[in-house]
C-alpha cells in the first residue's frame, strides 16, 4: 500500500473550492439503510480468542447480498480502474474504501496530491441525475455507490424482501498513508465496537 502514497495522495494544499469524484484518489464512503432499521443483519457472538469473547456481524440473507454485490464493484466498472479496500457490512449501513485510479475519464485531472476538498467530509444524494463540470456522472464516485446500491434494491425488490437504503451517502477523500490505514483498522474493528457506533441502534429489526 505504500506505493500507492508515494509522490501521490499527500496532500499539499487544502484551499481548492472544489473537488471532481471522478478524480483518481482513495475514498472512505458509508451508506445507511433508510431509517437507520438493521436489515442486514445483527451482531452476535464469535468464536472465543485469548479468553476473550469476540463479536462478529451476522448476515441476514439481504445482508449477504450487499457483502457479495459491492465485490462486484472492479468488475463491473473495468474502465474505472478501481481498487477495493477494507469492508464491512454492518447491521444497518456500510463502510468501504473505494480506490479510483488514473483512467480516460479522469485523465485530464490534476493529481490527487495536489486537489482536496475544501471540507473533509461531504454528503452526497446519489441518485440525482444533475449536470456538472466536471464532466459524466456516470464515471465517478457517486455512480459507483448509485450502481451498488440499485443492485442490492433490486435483488431486495425481486425477491419480496423488505429493504430500503437511505438516498445519501457519506464520503471522506483519504489524505495520507497514515489516515488509509487508521481508518481501515476502523472499518474492520467496527463489528467489535458496534455498542459504540454512532449508527448503533438495539436490535431494530425491520
Amino acid at each position: 500500500m505504500a506505493a500507492l502514497f508515494k509522490n501521490r495522495y499527500r496532500i499539499e494544499t487544502t484551499r481548492l473550492q472544489s473537488w471532481n469524484y471522478a478524480n483518481d484518489g482513495m475514498y472512505f464512503v458509508t451508506t445507511c439503510t433508510k431509517n437507520r432499521k438493521n436489515y442486514f443483519g445483527e451482531i452476535g457472538p464469535s468464536v472465543e480468542i485469548s479468553c476473550m469473547a469476540s463479536l462478529q456481524m451476522v448476515q441476514s440473507e439481504i445482508g449477504l447480498v450487499a457483502h457479495n454485490e459491492w465485490y462486484k464493484t472492479p468488475e463491473l466498472r473495468p474502465d474505472m480502474n478501481l481498487q477495493l479496500g477494507e469492508f464491512v457490512v454492518m447491521p444497518n449501513h456500510i463502510h468501504g474504501i473505494i480506490i479510483i485510479g488514473k483512467n480516460e475519464y479522469n485523465g485530464g485531472c490534476r493529481d490527487a496530491m495536489h486537489c482536496v476538498s475544501t471540507t473533509t467530509n461531504a454528503m452526497h444524494r446519489a441518485s440525482t441525475e444533475s449536470k456538472n463540470k466536471f464532466g459524466p456522472q456516470s464515471k465517478n464516485l457517486a455512480s459507483i455507490l448509485r450502481g451498488y446500491k440499485s443492485a442490492v434494491a433490486t435483488y431486495a425488490r425481486k425477491n419480496n424482501i423488505e429493504f430500503d437504503w437511505q438516498p445519501l451517502f457519506h464520503d471522506h477523500i483519504i489524505r495520507s498513508e497514515e489516515a488509509y490505514y487508521r481508518i481501515s483498522n476502523y472499518i474492520k474493528n467496527n463489528p467489535s465496537k458496534w455498542a459504540e457506533d454512532r449508527f448503533y441502534t438495539a436490535r431494530r429489526r425491520p
